[in-house]
């Protein structure tokens, strides 16, 4: 073995492998991540962009799981408060309003209150907003309030029929900015992050001790070899296929638990009101669709549940998808929103753990992990699991591994520890952006708050030693300078303008083809 082997190898870059890789290196383990992609670019980059609970978990009698995330949301929030902020949700009631009917509390309504023929009441409606606010140990975020359309600003865009509606507290999240955090703060505690690089061949060998031997191969072509004691399969949707070829190379029977996968879509449309609050609707088929305020400028409406056929097909909203998501927004605003209004879509791919659940949207938003120890070097695999619980599934993860590592330090990432530039306040980022406009008094303010969203305190970083406009480099619009593109470049692994302009940032929807093409010929050269 002519390199030092690695305590754990991680095939996966996206909230659950870089996720797993922080932990680690801030428990002092030797970690090597492979990516065949950029970070996040699968499904992590994909969601609707929330820390919540899972108010509608609720109805599948899912305690564990609702309770779990409420508690991480404000330890997120407290982690991250760049990236991630409170917000609130309009729940517009009708009594109308009627269940998903493959629920276990509507089968069980319907059996013991047949009256109700399928319908949600006021009442149970306050319980479950009820229990949602006194689960999870809320601190930070306001609890529930009731709402009456026809006075409060929320109400304007609604139809006049939505006479009053409940508001409860969830948070916004970047997705795609999450992972990338964790990888930089992995990276930074000493894990070896590998984005673009496929394995292509995995191996238990024996020498002084059981090892994975992992080969791999870089999209520029070159390849390379590593040694781990322990493997982790976090490939997401891939998931299932990177254990068949383990066993088809390993020559070893390697137990594969079943996923299902769910498309998720979204579209994005112009903004269609004017407060900073989200709408929770409620279809007619009792599925929920949330309609939240993104990047000042736009709405973004999701999501839907649809059976996705293979990780390898690329994951596009469907028409059907499409006229769903319109029509359920559109029951409730007096104003509908047609297909003329979608400025873009996008959709991702969710590997959920195959229960026996009747429909996709039935299925469990849990993890599930599988470790199979026998013979020779072990390996863990990850399956589902959702994005607000992340954190508290790479604890899990390394949980799991004590047995290997008897060494390594306790957990830690609940206890405080920021994610890179989340070294302030949860409510300080105004005074965040005070003392960038004071220290670069020549940068626009909009530039210092979008450097400050994306960056937090690294924004002076980013910036440090520019004295005037000039230093900042060449313009490519949508306030981008070439001095954040180099920092991107050294410091978050940006190769294309597609990595910079859609995860490291959101500017994509303020550019053109042309602005597009220029972003990339700088990053190429």
């Amino acid at each position: 073995m002519t390199v030092k082997p690695f305590d754990l190898f991680i095939i996966g870059g996206g909230v659950n492998g870089c996720g797993v890789a922080r932990d680690a290196s801030g428990r002092g383990l030797r970690v090597g991540l492979a990516e065949m992609n950029d970070l996040g670019s699968a499904t992590s980059s994909a969601s609707t962009k929330l820390f919540h609970g899972g108010l509608r978990y609720l109805e599948f009698f899912e305690f564990n799981l609702v309770r779990e995330s409420l508690e991480e949301r404000e330890i997120l929030l407290r982690a991250m408060p760049h990236i991630s902020w409170p917000m609130r949700f309009v729940l517009p009631y009708a009594p109308g309003m009627v269940f998903d009917p493959t629920t276990p509390l509507s089968r069980g309504l319907r059996f013991l209150m047949p009256w109700l023929a399928g319908r949600r009441p006021a009442w149970l409606i306050r319980a479950g907003l009820f229990l949602y606010d006194h689960m999870g140990g809320r601190e930070i975020l306001p609890g529930t309030r009731r709402v009456d359309l026809d006075r409060d600003p929320v109400g304007v865009p609604l139809r006049k029929e939505f006479t009053r509606a409940f508001e409860y507290s969830d948070c916004w999240v970047d997705d795609a900015r999450l992972v990338v955090l964790n990888a930089v703060d992995a990276y930074q505690r000493g894990a070896t992050i590998m984005p673009r690089t496929k394995v292509i061949q995995a191996l238990r060998v024996e020498e002084k001790k059981p090892m994975w031997e992992i080969h791999t191969q870089h999209e520029n072509g070159s390849k390379q070899v590593f040694y781990a004691r322990v493997l982790v399969n976090a490939a997401g949707p891939w998931v299932t296929k990177v254990i068949g070829q383990l066993a088809q190379q390993d020559g070893q029977e390697t137990r594969a638990d079943t996923i299902r996968l769910v498309r998720g879509s979204h579209i994005i449309t112009h903004k269609l009101f004017n407060h900073p609050k989200s709408y929770f609707f409620l279809g007619e088929d009792g599925r929920i669709v949330f309609a939240i305020p993104y990047l000042k400028d736009y709405t973004l409406i999701g999501t839907t549940d649809v059976p996705h056929e293979s990780p390898d097909e690329p994951a596009v909203c469907s028409p059907w998808e499409r006229d769903y998501l319109c029509a359920a927004v559109s029951r409730y605003l007096h104003r509908p929103v047609e297909k003329r209004d979608i400025i873009a879509t996008y959709s991702g791919v969710r590997p959920l753990y195959e229960d026996g659940a009747v429909s996709a949207t039935a299925a469990s938003r849990d993890y599930f992990l599988r470790l199979d120890d026998a013979p020779g070097a072990p390996l863990l695999t990850i399956y589902g699991g959702k994005i607000t619980t992340y954190r508290r599934l790479a604890q899990a993860v390394l949980t799991s591994l004590e047995q290997y590592f008897p060494a390594m330090g306790p957990a830690w990432t609940g206890q405080g520890a920021p994610l890179p530039g989340g070294d302030f306040p949860v409510d300080g980022f105004a005074n965040l952006v005070d003392d960038l406009a004071s220290a670069y008094p020549f940068a626009a303010r909009q530039l210092l708050a979008r450097l400050a969203r994306t960056y937090g305190t690294m924004a002076h970083q980013v910036l440090a030693g520019a004295k005037t406009k000039e230093d900042l480099g060449a313009y490519f619009g949508a306030d981008i300078y070439a001095r954040e593109l180099d920092w991107s470049k050294r410091h978050e692994w940006v190769v294309t303008a597609q990595d910079f302009t859609q995860r490291r940032t959101k500017t994509h929807l303020w550019l053109e083809e042309a602005q597009m093409r220029a972003i990339d010929a700088y990053l190429q050269s």
